[in-house]
């Protein structure tokens, strides 16, 4: 059984390699929400994520027995660059499956650390049982992402680090896919403080584990669908629900557009870049899912950075229209001399600022004699923005917002 003593021991291995990530108090996310609230960075976290804690610690364990014959894991992220480091600190072999659709930044940072990549199957699932066998076959190790003790110990020692730092902290918020993270850090936080609150948040379009914590029994789904990929678990582990049935105290779940506005926020507020899975717990803060006395001393994991470009570009882009700081529009004009200078005057009267502009006259769908502008705003608000539609509008401009 996972208990408290097993996590110390973790925490022994893994002094020297792991980093002590920032445990910080958030000024504006305290203000905002009445809490005093504090965010442990794993993001910052050697390889970018808590996985390394897990992998390391159950490698660690594996040398301890003797077994240096090799390790195979199945991942598409964090927890194949935490068995890459420690298979590499340790001078073993490691083989990571990841599936075909993997993109190249996610293969190209395990082979770094020394690691054979084998790309198969079209999700995690057809991954983890090429991995499995492929493991049989070679007599290798199997390292599971969150169903084994030793992982969980090692994902513990993230909890003993917040309460050292912050011995009276009331809740801690833990991001949930497979359940390994909230698994260790519920044991460790209830033996040391059996009052403390621990909450788990996890993504709307994965919500196995949170159909399981509210029936009581493991549920699988389906499929998943989440930006939160870090914890985008299709499959129940009854051996982490036992924890988590047995330890925490609330199961709260963010749809795509919370964990989205989270991500900005933290980026533009905190200064501080999480992954969509890094972000569920303040995501679920922000968008008042946290229910304890006001005042309350609460410590959020933000579980990793491993964030992809294209995504991010893509949230920004998407949270910067929602917030009504860009605008997007598609305008007619008559296709003469002096037609696109009006409507740029007006634009330049109400003080919004052209960040990109395209001019067409030969779309099949324009009347002879129009053509299309379209033009991306910088704006100040939705004031501005309805300042800028008047303007338009008493112009005689035909026009329609693209979302």
């Amino acid at each position: 059984m996972l208990d408290l003593n097993r996590i110390k021991k973790a925490s022994e291995r893994l002094e020297g390699v792991v980093h002590h990530t920032p445990f910080s108090y958030a000024p504006i996310l305290s203000e905002m929400s009445g809490y005093e609230v504090y965010l442990k960075k794993e993001n910052l976290q050697r390889t970018g994520a808590f996985k390394l804690r897990g992998a390391f610690n159950k490698i660690a364990t594996l040398v301890e027995e003797g077994k240096k014959g090799g390790v195979v894991a199945a991942s598409a992220g964090n927890h194949a660059q935490g068995v890459a480091f420690a298979a590499n600190y340790f001078g073993i072999e490691a083989t990571i499956v990841m599936p075909e659709s993997t993109p190249l930044t996610k293969v190209q940072g395990v082979k770094v650390f020394g690691a054979n990549v084998i790309l198969h199957g079209s999700n995690y699932d057809e991954a983890y049982a090429y991995a499995v066998t492929f493991g049989e076959e070679k007599g290798f190790d199997f390292v599971h992402p969150f169903t084994d003790e030793e992982v969980m110990a090692g994902q513990g020692t993230v909890a003993l680090e917040m309460l050292k730092e912050e011995p009276e902290l009331d809740a801690m918020v833990v991001p949930v896919g497979g359940g390994g993270l909230i698994s260790g850090m519920a044991t460790a936080a209830k033996a040391l403080k059996p009052d403390i609150k621990i909450i788990a948040v996890s993504a709307q379009g994965a919500p196995a584990m949170k159909n399981s914590y509210d029936a009581g029994q493991p549920l699988d789904t389906t499929s998943v669908r989440t930006i939160a990929d870090g914890i985008a678990v299709r499959d129940t582990s009854a051996i982490t629900l036992k924890y988590i049935l047995k330890y925490v105290d609330g199961f709260e779940s963010v749809c795509e557009d919370e964990i989205a506005s989270a991500i900005l926020f933290l980026l533009e507020k905190q200064k501080v870049l999480v992954e969509g899975a890094g972000s569920v717990g303040v995501a679920a803060l922000m968008h008042g899912k946290i229910d304890l006395p006001k005042g309350s001393k609460i410590g959020i994991v933000l579980s990793g950075g491993n964030i992809d470009v294209t995504m991010l570009s893509l949230i920004i882009e998407k949270g910067l229209m929602k917030s009504a700081r860009k605008m997007k529009l598609m305008v007619t004009l008559m296709d003469k001399p002096g037609a696109l200078q009006s409507f740029t005057q007006i634009l330049t009267d109400t003080d919004a600022n052209i960040v990109q502009i395209g001019y067409d006259r030969t779309s099949i769908d324009l009347e002879f004699g129009d053509a299309h502008v379209s033009v991306a705003l910088e704006t100040k608000g939705e004031e501005h923005q309805e300042l800028i539609r008047k303007k338009l509008r008493e112009g005689g401009f035909a026009f329609r917002e693209e979302h």
